[in-house]
């Protein structure tokens, strides 16, 4: 049987009215009910591509970027959403495209590398999925390979306070003051004299960004703890 198509999505880097906004609204809604407090705002580029590389213990998570940048930021989300044409475009207005859950997508990842080609903003959980506890362990190696192939410097960002905000099986968050904390950028791996970028690279960029992530988490739960 062959493996049904991925769900149509064209890349919307504009920032339009309807965006704006969306935006404008989602910042009002999530900020009275979480009012995050931020540090390291200036580690976001104001300007061309980068990966966001948050960690990942609540669905609240994906919330908090918008409080990082003024600048349209894109997220993976399960294809599932876009059974239907309208909502799926509904998404993609809003810098959200699909990306199946049950193996590698390469098409997710020509869709990423698509972002950050055209010199935008990814949102991408290295961690692949919520975890739970305090160490942020093994991390997929998309960040640092698709840093690799566009030159995207990597953000670690730590949100401390999600985790008891929404825990998962938790359906209605609870009102807590978020922290966020955005460390300072990582390089993408380095290239060989031939211009290759090897194997070993990715594998220490990754572990470098286990560990700048593993910092800031910390970092935001300290500042979570000492309310």
């Amino acid at each position: 049987m062959s493996e049904a198509a991925p769900p149509e999505f064209v890349l919307d880097t504009r920032r339009t009215v309807w965006y704006a906004v969306a935006r404008i609204v989602f910042r009002a809604i999530v900020g009275s009910w979480f009012r995050p407090v931020v540090l390291g705002r200036d580690h976001v580029p104001q300007e061309g591509p980068a990966i966001l590389a948050p960690v990942h213990r609540s669905f609240a998570d994906f919330a908090f970027s918008a409080f990082l940048t003024r600048r349209k930021l894109f997220f993976m989300a399960k294809e599932e959403l876009w059974k239907s044409r309208a909502f799926g475009r509904l998404l993609a207005s809003l810098g959200v495209f699909p990306v199946r859950r049950d193996g590698a997508d390469r098409e997710a990842m020509r869709r990423a590398q698509e972002v950050l080609d055209r010199g935008q903003l990814l949102v991408l959980f290295p961690e692949g999925t919520r975890r739970s506890g305090t160490a942020v362990g093994e991390l997929h190696e998309g960040a640092a390979f698709l840093a690799a192939r566009t030159g995207a410097p990597i953000v670690p960002i730590g949100i401390g306070g999600s985790d008891v905000s929404m825990p998962k099986g938790r359906h209605v968050p609870r009102p807590l003051r978020i922290r966020v904390v955005a460390g300072a950028p990582l390089a993408p791996p380095p290239r060989s004299p031939g211009g290759r970028v090897p194997r070993s690279s990715i594998h220490a960029t990754t572990e470098a960004l286990r560990q700048a992530i593993q910092d800031v988490y910390d970092q935001a739960r300290r500042e979570f703890e000492g309310v």
